[in-house]
């Protein structure tokens, strides 16, 4: 195989959470140009039906699917729905998520709660149903974060111990299932990039955090996506169990 080849997806099946904005939507087209059939999904059927649109414009086929991945149903419904549909599951992006700002003396247990229960029990609840219909060589890439590792200067406790959580979840997930099933299970640990959760953050941050970043920039889409469509495919077949962060050096500093 030419080692390019190793890199493309044709013939294999993906789901992306949490696909109906920001790197959902970038990770569901990034797959697509590398020739998988795409199942997305997320809680605003209306924006993942523009998600839908964006792959079938790569010329793939795409499954569109309203689910709360905290919800257990919820997620066994999404892999029922793209088994059927599309035929097979072969790749999970559990990228859903969700996170709060607020000071740890002040937040409110349903707060913590809420991210916990979709930024690490979704992760796990979909990684659980797919793994229960992925065939050998199957790929689960849970999408962490820097922050898992290190802080950065926002009060972030929740989304912080949910990330962190991902770093042991990813790794005890590929001991179990690596060798006895065949699936490989990886993490992305993505810095500062531009998203629907950075647009949140106070005016001036980012410009503020690039003291942080030996880049000296905030990260393009599309070089998250790229080191996507490694850990998806071929590619890295022989990677399973790590953390790569693709973070332009923030945890260098």
């Amino acid at each position: 195989m030419n080692v390019l080849d190793s890199f493309r997806l044709d013939g294999k099946v993906a789901i992306v959470t949490g696909a109906s904005s920001g790197l959902g939507v970038a990770f569901a087209r990034g797959l697509a140009q590398a020739g998988a059939d795409v199942a997305i999904c997320a809680r605003r059927a209306d924006r993942l039906q523009q998600t839908r649109q964006v792959v079938e414009a790569e010329g793939r086929r795409c499954v569109a699917v309203e689910a709360d991945v905290s919800n257990v149903e919820d997620c066994g419904r999404v892999v029922e729905r793209t088994t059927s549909e599309l035929g097979r599951v072969d790749v999970l992006v559990n990228n859903a998520g969700i996170g709060t700002a607020a000071p740890a003396t002040r937040e409110a247990p349903d707060d913590f709660r809420r991210v916990i229960d979709i930024n690490l029990m979704g992760s796990y609840w979909m990684a659980q149903a797919c793994a229960r219909a992925m065939p050998e060589g199957g790929s689960i890439v849970n999408i962490g974060s820097v922050l898992g590792s290190t802080t950065a200067g926002l009060p972030q406790a929740a989304y912080a111990s949910s990330k962190a959580a991902i770093i042991g979840l990813t790794r005890d997930l590929a001991q179990q299932w690596t060798g006895r099933k065949g699936i490989r299970v990886n993490a992305l640990a993505p810095g500062f990039f531009p998203s629907e959760m950075t647009d949140q953050y106070p005016e001036g941050y980012l410009d503020q955090m690039m003291w942080r970043v030996p880049a000296g920039r905030v990260g393009r889409p599309e070089e998250l996506v790229a080191a996507l469509v490694f850990l998806a495919s071929d590619a890295s077949s022989y990677v399973t169990g790590i953390v790569l962060p693709v973070d332009g050096g923030v945890l260098t500093t």
